[in-house]
Parts: structure tokens; C-alpha cells; sequence
């Protein structure tokens, strides 16, 4: 799969980018035909801790995910964020296997 990382107002680090990658290659266990995602990370100027925000778009046929998580940190809303990724793949998937 094809992933664009993009990080707004800070520089993201090679491990960030490499745990990223390894997570989002493990959504293609739920749904094999995903196409390529584009993930956005910024971090917010606020005092809050939880000013990290990752945004992931998955392009799959016929279809795009998206889903936005805010944490304390990169790596745990990247977590968070493929949770969801996770399971709304399971539940696009039994739709599709419905439908035929």
C-alpha cells in the first residue's frame, strides 16, 4: 500500500513514520484491496497535552475512510485512528459480502 505522511508544524522522525507505515501495512490483513492512504499530523498551539492530531484518509474502491483521532501522543492516536480504520474494514467488508 502506498501511504503519503504528511506533518504539519513539526518534523516527523523516521521511527514515527516507520511505526506508521507497519501499523496501516496491518489494515490490509482486514481489507486486502486498499488502494493507498494519506495521513496528515499536526500538532495544535494549544496548552492542552493532547495536541497531537492524526488524520487518516484510506482510499479503497468505491469508497474512502476517514477518521481523525487526538491524543497525547503521535503513536497513540495513530493506534486509536486504525482501530477505527479496523473496524469499519470489517464491517465494509461483511456489507459487501451481503450484497452478493
Amino acid at each position: 500500500m502506498k501511504v503519503n505522511v504528511q506533518s504539519v508544524n513539526f518534523n516527523a522522525d523516521v521511527r514515527l513514520i516507520d511505526f506508521l507505515q507497519n501499523r496501516l501495512d496491518k489494515l490490509e490483513t482486514f481489507y486486502d484491496k486498499i488502494i493507498s492512504s494519506d495521513v496528515y499530523m499536526k500538532v495544535e498551539n494549544t496548552s492542552s497535552k493532547e495536541n497531537k492530531i492524526v488524520e487518516i484518509k484510506l482510499n479503497v474502491p468505491k469508497n474512502n475512510f476517514i477518521v481523525k483521532k487526538q491524543c497525547k501522543s503521535f503513536e497513540e492516536a495513530v493506534d486509536s485512528a486504525c482501530n477505527s480504520l479496523e473496524r469499519r474494514l470489517i464491517k465494509s467488508k461483511e456489507k459487501l459480502r451481503l450484497q452478493v
